[in-house]
């Protein structure tokens, strides 16, 4: 660091965080489709008979 102008450090110090900041928005995203992904499941166990019934509806009258 000898010789490094003070811009210099803060240059890198913020494209370090820059770095950071992209991994956490994927994180970010990754547990958002986490989350939709148990609720679909969650979804789909307690309304898949109700469903089932009414495809099974509609395909009968095609």
């Amino acid at each position: 660091m000898e010789g490094e102008s003070p811009m210099s450090i803060f240059h890198t110090f913020l494209a370090s965080l820059h770095r950071d900041e992209d991994g956490q928005g994927l994180a970010e995203y990754a547990l958002i489709l986490a989350l939709i992904a148990i609720v679909a499941i969650i979804a789909l166990i307690f309304l898949g008979g109700q469903v089932s019934q009414i495809l099974s509806t509609v395909g009968g009258s095609v």
